[in-house]
């Protein structure tokens, strides 16, 4: 049996590792991936859409994401009392500083916005993509969080999603279908005209990363002794 000490230590350690690892799944994994699948003309944009998002979504993350998904408030969304990470200096959330898990969870809540990207990529400009993820991060993704991870809800029927199936990809799943309906087809696509990836090394090294930065989480936490 680890001490206590000994195993706070080792729980920030984990989550340290399993922090960096999901928000390389976003930069550079999913800027890669989705910048070999674009046009030529369109790389930069499209790789430089993930870093952005990650950017913005960090902003609003501290400013008031992480409140409304795990603040104390009602049923479908948090309170306030976590804006600008008030009162989280210092404070525990379960063996681990709460800090860490503002840094943890932050990275979902990016590649989140970020897998929306794929459903329009070349198709939005770049400022319009920026505003619209920001407000479907406050609208969309920070209520379903609470649901399911901070106390709403679904957190009191006691449904389980540990690895985001809910919160991260059905969510941005169904919403990348909605917005790709709404901007509409590629111009040239079903006229005939060939809309080849632009790198299919990028595609591939990109690709390669999201499998194995995902894997590296799982078999992480399938590593953790159980106390």
């Amino acid at each position: 049996m680890l001490e206590g000490s000994a195993r706070e230590a080792g729980d920030t350690a984990f989550m340290l590792i399993s922090t960096a690892l999901v928000l390389m799944m976003t930069i550079p994994g999913l800027a890669l991936f989705y910048g070999g699948l674009a046009r030529a003309p369109n790389v930069l944009s499209t790789v430089m859409q993930s870093f952005a998002i990650t950017c913005v979504v960090s902003i609003l993350w501290v400013a008031m994401g992480y409140s409304l998904c795990f603040a104390p408030g009602s049923p479908f969304i948090g309170g306030a009392s976590r804006f600008w990470l008030t009162g989280v200096h210092g404070s525990m959330s379960g063996s681990i500083p709460e800090v860490l898990f503002v840094m943890y969870q932050a990275t979902f809540a990016i590649i989140t916005c970020a897998i929306i990207t794929g459903s329009f990529a070349e198709r939005m400009r770049f400022a319009p993509t920026l505003i619209f993820v920001a407000v479907w991060h406050l609208v969309v993704y920070c209520p379903i969080a609470h649901w399911e991870w901070g106390g709403g809800f679904m957190s009191e029927w006691h449904v389980l999603d540990f690895a985001g199936g809910d919160v991260v990809h059905i969510s941005s799943g169904a919403s990348g279908l909605a917005a790709s309906i709404m901007v509409g087809k590629r111009k040239g696509f079903g006229q005939g005209q060939e809309l080849p990836p632009h790198n299919i090394l990028l595609v591939f090294l990109g690709a390669s990363l999201l499998v194995s930065l995902l894997s590296s989480v799982h078999l992480l936490s399938l590593s953790v002794p159980r106390l």
